[in-house]
């Protein structure tokens, strides 16, 4: 019973779980491209060649928390990349809600939440370059 009270297997587990989820957002950025970041970047008055920077915050980052490889660091890459997100693609709609009525912002603000308790806990002793 004592496996059930290791806050270890937790940050393993949040690490993981948040590492895999936003991959897959990586990987349609991957497939689909980054053209609609880059119109909403240039909307924005910022850089077009900002929007590759999303392959750090949704591929690598994501894979780093996945391994446990300088967690702290991926988790406040993907965090800074979700607040970015929050910002470009929903600054508008902050307050608005789903038609189920949850908030229009509830999955990048979960994963950015996330991140800063990744962060903030560290990686746990199931990671890579745990001391």
């Amino acid at each position: 019973m004592a496996l059930l009270r290791d806050d270890d297997i937790g940050k393993l587990l949040l690490r993981v779980s948040v590492g895999l989820l936003v991959l897959f957002h990586g990987v349609g950025k991957i497939i689909h491209g980054v053209s609609g970041i880059k119109s909403m970047l240039s909307s924005a008055g910022m850089p077009e060649f900002f929007a590759y920077g999303v392959f750090i915050g949704e591929i690598i980052a994501p894979l780093m928390l996945v391994m446990g490889y300088y967690s702290r660091i991926a988790a406040a890459i993907l965090a800074f990349n979700m607040f970015t997100a929050i910002y470009l693609a929903h600054a508008s709609s902050i307050f608005s809600l789903n038609k189920f009525g949850a908030p229009l912002i509830e999955l990048p603000l979960l994963y950015m939440v996330l991140s800063i308790a990744i962060f903030l806990f560290g990686p746990g002793k199931y990671s890579i370059n745990h001391k």
